[in-house]
């Protein structure tokens, strides 16, 4: 399929509802996310020892989607997915599977509970605002300049959002504690503070507690633990709690 061209002139002029809502900006970066990816995980699925039947079972399920989503999730994480995915599919058969793509789903979101590597050889999660599983890998360079724009107006959006918040002090502001004052500490507590902004902004949260009622469905379960872990570790810097910790999401069951 061509790929659809985004100038910077059009996105802001065309779009000015979207700097309203993280919610609607991430849903277009997701969107175009699977597009630009989507040759790409078909060739994955196809060389991942699936038989021919299986593979196009697969590729032309509903749930094709979600197990490229989590594709996208996993190898932010750092998961090595070019190696996983053939280990998952000959882990167990399918002969009993009623939809292969669930099956996989189901199996990728158990191996890839937690970031890649232990301790100190634990990298960061590549997340747009503490939240967005970043799409990386062979695309165009339309498609890449596009979801670059998406990036940049959710980055931008949420500190924006942080700084007003801050400087009129709403109410959820005070549950991060006062900035660090050393530089490099105040910039990592700034980072962690931007994460729960974006979450409040995602999911359109008013309330004075910093992260709202109880999430409502798998996706934003996910977000609500990046955003409370955020929350925490911002919280830690704020009381002198020393260096910053490697980011842990919390492991979440997602049905299939």
């Amino acid at each position: 399929m061509s790929a659809p061209s985004f100038s910077a002139h059009e996105t802001i002029t065309a779009e000015q509802d979207a700097w309203a809502n993280i919610g609607q900006l991430a849903g277009e970066y997701e969107t175009i996310a699977a597009a630009a990816q989507r040759d790409r995980w078909v060739t994955l699925v196809c060389s991942s020892g699936l038989t021919d039947e299986e593979t196009e079972a697969a590729i032309y399920s509903s749930a094709f989607g979600a197990l490229t989503a989590e594709l996208r999730r996993a190898e932010a994480n750092h998961h090595d997915i070019e190696n996983l995915l053939p280990r998952l599919v000959r882990a167990r058969g399918f002969r009993d599977a009623d939809d292969i793509a669930a099956v996989l789903h189901y199996r990728l979101v158990r191996a890839t509970q937690r970031p890649a590597g232990s301790g100190r050889t634990r990298k960061t999660p590549r997340l747009i605002a503490g939240l967005i599983p970043e799409a990386t890998g062979t695309m165009s360079a339309e498609f890449r300049h596009a979801l670059t724009e998406r990036r940049d107006l959710i980055e931008a959006r949420a500190d924006a959002l942080l700084d007003t918040a801050l400087a009129e002090g709403e109410g959820w502001t005070k549950a991060l504690g006062n900035p660090p004052k050393d530089a490099k500490t105040t910039a990592a507590w700034q980072r962690l503070a931007r994460t729960v902004a974006a979450y409040r902004d995602r999911y359109g949260i008013t309330a004075a507690t910093p992260l709202g009622a109880a999430a409502e469905d798998d996706a934003q379960k996910v977000d609500a633990a990046r955003a409370r872990a955020a929350l925490d570790r911002a919280r830690g810097l704020a009381r002198g709690a020393g260096e910053e910790r490697r980011p842990e999401l919390e492991p979440v069951r997602r049905a299939l």
